[in-house]
């Protein structure tokens, strides 16, 4: 049983009352346990969730750090869509699990950064130096939420036209890329 309500109302409860056991679960992962619940600005509130999830999936090493991405990425489809559903409407604002999949991938590069340092070595030098830690974990989530929210071409376009689970994904997924790119070019310029 799907639950309808506005856009613009966060997620309830009751979207989960007819919903199975996993159905709850996949839910709440798809609302990043909570992050996106907020009124506003739920994708930037959902980002910061996983920017603070990220650092330390970081200092496990850089492969690991990886295997979460693609895991992630790999489920994702099936999480969004499946809160989408249980919610009643498409790309609600407040599923995101998509938001939490391109942030990581917007900080596939420090990840690789850190893992080159040293895991832990690395988390140490970036407590001594603000301006680093502004730089390595600031910038991607900055970079990530601009390209979330203006689109530039092709994230418009797949916005527009793909649509399930992997439509609310694959929009994420390229402003990641994008994120993690423009990163690359603003730091070794």
């Amino acid at each position: 049983m799907t639950l309808t309500k506005p856009e613009n109302q966060p997620a309830s409860q009751s979207a989960t009352t007819h919903a199975s056991g996993l159905e709850k679960a996949v839910y709440w992962l798809g609302l990043g346990l909570g992050s996106g619940l907020p009124r506003h600005a739920p994708g930037t509130w959902g980002s910061l969730a996983a920017l603070a999830l990220g650092v330390p999936m970081m200092l496990l090493g850089f492969y690991a750090y990886l295997a979460i991405v693609i895991i992630a990425a790999l489920i994702g489809s099936y999480v969004c869509g499946t809160t989408s559903r249980l919610m009643g409407g498409h790309d609600n604002p407040h599923i995101v699990f998509d938001e939490w999949v391109g942030m990581w991938i917007a900080l596939l590069p420090v990840a690789l950064l850190i893992g080159e340092v040293g895991g832990w070595r690395a988390a140490v030098l970036m407590s001594g130096n603000f301006l680093w830690v502004l730089f390595a974990l600031g910038l991607p989530f900055a970079l990530f939420r601009l390209f979330d929210i203006i689109k530039p071409f092709p994230i418009r376009w797949v916005d527009k036209n793909v649509s399930g689970g992997f439509g609310i994904l694959i929009d994420d997924v390229l402003a990641g890329i994008m994120a993690a790119i423009a990163w690359v070019l603003v730091a070794y310029i």
